[in-house]
């Protein structure tokens, strides 16, 4: 039987307890397959793009297998770039949150100072790009000679990138008897090369980027101003009449503020989040599964595992801080085969969140009108001059310079005679 929760994995409590920070319940196809044989030592091969779940794949057996109380360098992941070095840095920071490990990204265009400074503080892993870390390597700040688990990411971005050399002179550091895995969304006879040389009787992996598009959603997203963010959701509440709905806040003050000004307009909404005792929590959880709670206010962690039948929407009032997480959350409708709605409000300067989203799923995310705004944007207010008293004023429509144009004032005088006129 193939595990589906992470709690079903043989992985210390400390480290469940920095995936459930991260919002995750179920496994993705990639971490399904390769998490195991990662635990058991195993040498693999993964073919799987950016956003398939791969990072926390390679990442959770390799918190779990390293030593705290060494502090040398166990664990290593090569990257073919700065960003990507930084972004796993931080995903492998967070799944370590509750434990002694720590994690250092290593990268050329900053200062190499610091990162000595680090390195002789003590550090478990190191998440590098190749060139930086020869750097390291050659200045003898920086040994491999512990090295237990070594990480390939994005193989194929790296050797069209002319690290080859490189990446062989780093893997020749190391010792023989480590563990290694290497992910590339393609697999060419140049990786496959690097495969038969390094690694040890690997396993294959193959997952696709369709695998996490939920086909059966309907998924939209609103763009927002932050301060008409409740009354667009209150709309939509309405428009949809929506009866049975989970509302994702990314904090646990914004889910009790946004529960309260729900019951303010008489909807029938409780908070669910971690400051709760497990007696609440199994109180508001119950009662909204057998239907007498119409609105569950959640953060990502306490909804974390939720298998409730009949959600028919799920609403991100704040948009997720992990693209990943979104998947997730919208999982908890869609339940059995059957369809559901996912709405996401996001304000202009989160579209970039919500593009990583898209780019992770062949599924469409339409969006949705605002009326609020398409009302104001018709009711624009235009800047003009009074003809009567020269004064500065604001018009409904835009002024025509062979037309009279009033201010409030003014009109009022005016309309009585404009009206003896007709």
């Amino acid at each position: 039987m193939q595990i589906q929760c992470f709690e079903d994995l043989p992985l210390s409590k400390e480290i469940l307890n920095g995936i459930e920070d991260l919002g995750f319940s179920t496994l993705f196809p990639i971490q399904a397959q390769a998490i195991i044989p990662l635990l058991e030592g195993k040498d693999i091969i993964g073919q799987a793009q950016t956003g398939t779940g791969k990072t926390a794949a390679f990442s959770i057996p390799m918190v779990q297998k390293l030593n705290p109380n060494s502090k040398t360098i166990q664990g290593l992941v090569l990257e073919p770039t700065r960003e990507l070095a930084i972004q796993t840095a931080e995903h492998i920071s967070r799944i370590c949150k509750y434990t002694p490990l720590k994690v250092l990204p290593i990268y050329g265009g900053t200062s190499i100072q610091r990162q000595i400074r680090a390195l002789e503080r003590g550090v478990h892993i190191v998440v590098a790009t190749p060139g930086r870390l020869i750097d390291h390597i050659k200045r003898r700040t920086l040994s491999l000679a512990s090295v237990k688990v070594v990480v390939l990411d994005e193989a194929d971005r790296m050797l069209d990138m002319g690290f080859r050399d490189d990446l062989e002179y780093i893997l020749s550091k190391m010792q023989v008897n480590r563990q290694t895995s290497l992910f590339s969304a393609t697999i060419d006879r140049s990786v496959m090369n690097i495969c038969h040389r390094y690694l040890k009787n690997p396993e294959e992996i193959l997952v696709s980027k369709d695998e996490i598009a939920l086909t059966q959603m309907s998924q939209y997203y609103i763009k927002v101003n932050p301060r008409d963010k409740f009354e667009i959701l209150c709309d939509i509440i309405d428009e949809n009449r929506i009866e049975r709905a989970i509302l994702f806040c990314k904090t646990r003050r914004r889910t009790n503020i946004l529960a309260r000004k729900l019951k303010e307009r008489r909807y029938d909404a409780k908070p669910l989040h971690g400051d709760l005792t497990q007696p609440q929590r199994d109180a508001v959880v119950n009662s909204f599964r057998k239907g007498n709670l119409e609105f569950l206010v959640a953060t990502d962690i306490a909804a974390r595992g939720l298998d409730i039948q009949g959600i028919t929407h799920i609403i991100n009032y704040d948009i997720p801080l992990d693209p990943l997480v979104y998947f997730h959350k919208i999982g908890r409708t869609a339940r059995v085969g059957l369809g559901g709605t996912a709405i996401t409000m996001v304000s202009y300067e989160e579209m970039l969140k919500l593009n990583r989203i898209k780019s992770l799923t062949n599924t469409e995310i339409e969006e949705l009108e605002d009326h609020r705004r398409s009302y104001r944007e018709s009711h624009k207010l235009h800047k003009a001059v009074c003809t009567d008293c020269g004064e500065k004023c604001e018009v409904p429509f835009k002024p025509d310079p062979n037309r009279p144009v009033y201010c409030k004032t003014c009109w009022a005088t005016q309309k009585p005679l404009i009206t003896r006129l007709v």
